[in-house]
């Protein structure tokens, strides 16, 4: 994916969102960490591009089970189409009341070479969805079908997750916090200074702990800080 190589993708994995959302906040961005989605299995971070589903509310002479049966089936194609290295992500208007998918259709993302599943309502089959290696988000686990609740009408199109505006080809980053979203046009940028404010905070939070003030140090408005700054950062190879 064009504005995702190979460097940066290392860098995203080692940041956190905390720090990516600060650096976007510089650039004027202040929201684009979607609210609600927790992660279900905890582990490394989650890197990859944006290609989304979109639902509106269910209706009752259109979304009968045998709706699944059609291969033209918004939520089955794109689950079918969703393309290696990307984040699948479920507009589902917030709406935890039904599922938004469930272990069976996230297993074939995983296999197709998805690297992430992000939702703002709730996936069914939970603890297996939790169980898998691949990254999963969502806001509270749901066992009512999508169907009861949602009508999936779009693949691969502008939407909305958990109060952010999604667009396919935007880079998702999520780690054991949440999930943010970065424009394409700004991703080399930021992962570059979020790697440098990581290595920053690391040196601050271990001069917390052997018991160093805040003042001077966080921001780094005493002079001497940033000399045993550049002694740590060669020292620790950072």
């Amino acid at each position: 994916m064009d504005g995702l190589t190979t460097e940066i993708r290392d860098i995203l994995l080692q940041v956190s969102t905390a720090t990516l959302t600060t650096a976007m906040f510089k650039r004027g961005f202040k929201n684009i960490y979607i609210q609600g989605a927790q992660r279900m299995n905890p582990g490394k971070n989650m890197v990859g591009f944006a290609y989304t589903l979109r639902y509106i509310p269910a209706r009752e002479d259109l979304d009968g089970l045998e709706s699944f049966a059609d291969r033209e089936n918004p939520q089955r194609k794109g689950v079918e189409e969703c393309p290696p290295g990307a984040i699948f992500v479920i507009d589902s208007r917030e709406d935890a009341t039904a599922a938004s998918a469930g272990s069976i259709l996230v297993t074939r993302l995983g296999v197709l070479g998805c690297q992430g599943v992000v939702t703002d309502g709730g996936f069914r089959d939970a603890p297996e969805i939790a169980a898998m290696e691949m990254p999963a988000y969502h806001k509270t686990p749901s066992a009512p079908t999508n169907l009861t609740k949602h009508h999936a009408v779009g693949i691969n199109e502008p939407i909305a997750c958990g109060g952010v505006s999604v667009f396919p080809g935007d880079i998702l980053v999520g780690d054991n916090e949440g999930v943010v979203v970065l424009p394409v046009h700004v991703v080399e940028e930021v992962a570059a200074e979020a790697l440098e404010m990581t290595a920053f905070e690391d040196f601050v939070l271990e001069r917390v702990q052997n018991g160093a003030s805040t003042f001077g140090l966080y921001p780094p408005t005493d002079p001497e800080t940033k000399e045993i700054y550049a002694e740590w950062r060669k020292k620790n190879n950072r």
